[in-house]
C-alpha cells in the first residue's frame, strides 16, 4: 500500500493508542528493572520505549507490509537498520517515547514521534502527547495544526521574527566538542531568555505553535527531527544544518539550527558562532 495524507489520522491513532496501552500505565510506576542506561546516565530506555515501539511498528507493517520502519531503540540495537533511509519508496520513523529521561524522572514532558519519508522526502510529520492527549501534525504542503483532544483543528504559526535579544531559545551543547560547546553557551545569552525541556517533541511545539524562536541541536538522528523539522517548516520556519545545507532525513550530523525564517536564521547563525 502506498502512502497519502488520508492515513494520516489512522497514524496518530496508532500513536496514541500505543501512548493509551504501553506509556501512560508506566509513567511515575516504573521500578528500577523497568529503565536501563544507553550511552550514559543520561540515555535512557524503559520497557515504555521498547513496548511501545514494537506496537507501533506492528501496524505500520500489517498496513504497510513492504515499508521501512526505523525505530529509536531497534536502530540502537542494530544501527545498520538506518542505511537506505534516504532512498525507500516509504519509510516510517518511529521515537516511541521522546524525552526518555523526562519519563524516567515522572516528568510530564515527553511525546510520542513519527515521520513518514517517501523516496528521501518527508512528507507528513505528527507529535503526540500523551499527557494532554493531543497531536501536533503536519503534511507537506498543507500547514500544520494542533488537533485537540476534544477534537477541534488549530492552525499554527512561528513567531514572527524580533532582534536577537528578544528570542527565546535553546542550546542543546551537550552534544558539542569544545571550543564550539563554550562559545555557543556564551553567546546563548545574547538572547533573551532560554529554554531546555530535555524533549525535542515538546521543543519543537513551542516553536511552530509561535511561543519560543529558535533551537540548535547537535545530535541529528531522524525519529528526533524530521517530524518537527517538517512541522516547523509547514508552520512558516526556516530550519538548516549549521552549514547552510538542507537537513534531509539521511542526515545524521552536521547539525540544525531552526529559527523563525531565512533572516532570522542567518542572524542567529552569526551571532551563536561569534568568537
Amino acid at each position: 500500500m502506498t502512502f497519502d495524507d488520508t492515513a494520516i489520522d489512522w497514524l496518530a491513532g496508532i500513536l496514541a493508542e500505543a501512548a493509551h496501552a504501553e506509556i501512560m500505565p508506566r509513567f511515575r510506576r516504573l521500578s528500577d528493572g523497568d529503565i536501563r542506561q544507553k550511552t550514559s546516565a543520561a540515555d535512557l530506555v524503559t520497557e515504555a520505549d521498547v513496548n511501545a515501539e514494537r506496537l507501533i511498528t506492528a501496524r505500520l507493517r500489517e498496513r504497510y507490509p513492504s515499508a521501512m520502519v526505523v525505530g529509536e531503540e531497534a536502530c540502537s540495537d542494530n544501527p545498520a537498520l538506518l542505511d537506505g533511509l534516504g532512498d525507500a519508496e516509504l519509510a516510517f520513523t518511529v521515537d516511541p517515547v521522546d524525552g526518555t529521561f523526562n519519563f524516567a524522572s515522572g516528568v510530564p514532558l515527553f511525546g510520542v514521534m513519527l515521520a513518514v519519508v517517501v523516496r528521501g522526502e518527508t512528507v507528513a510529520g505528527i507529535i503526540h502527547d500523551p499527557v494532554g492527549k493531543d497531536w501536533l501534525i503536519a503534511a507537506k504542503g498543507a500547514g500544520s495544526h494542533i488537533r485537540h483532544a476534544h477534537g477541534s483543528l488549530e492552525k499554527v504559526h512561528v513567531a514572527a521574527p524580533v532582534p536577537i535579544s528578544q528570542m527565546t531559545g535553546a542550546v542543546s551543547w551537550q552534544y558539542l566538542d569544545e571550543p564550539e560547546r563554550s562559545r555557543l553557551a556564551r553567546n546563548q545569552t545574547k538572547a533573551l531568555s532560554q529554554f531546555g525541556y530535555r524533549c525535542a517533541a515538546h521543543e519543537y511545539r513551542l516553536l511552530a505553535s509561535g511561543h519560543a524562536h529558535f533551537v540548535v541541536y547537535n545530535k541529528l538522528m531522524p525519529w528526533d527531527h524530521l517530524p518537527g523539522v517538517l512541522i516547523h517548516q509547514e508552520a512558516g520556519g526556516h530550519a538548516a544544518r549549521i552549514d547552510g545545507s538542507a537537513y534531509l532525513p539521511s542526515h545524521v550530523d552536521g547539525g540544525l539550527l531552526v529559527a523563525p525564517d531565512q533572516d532570522s536564521w542567518q542572524d542567529l547563525r552569526h551571532e551563536l558562532w561569534a568568537e
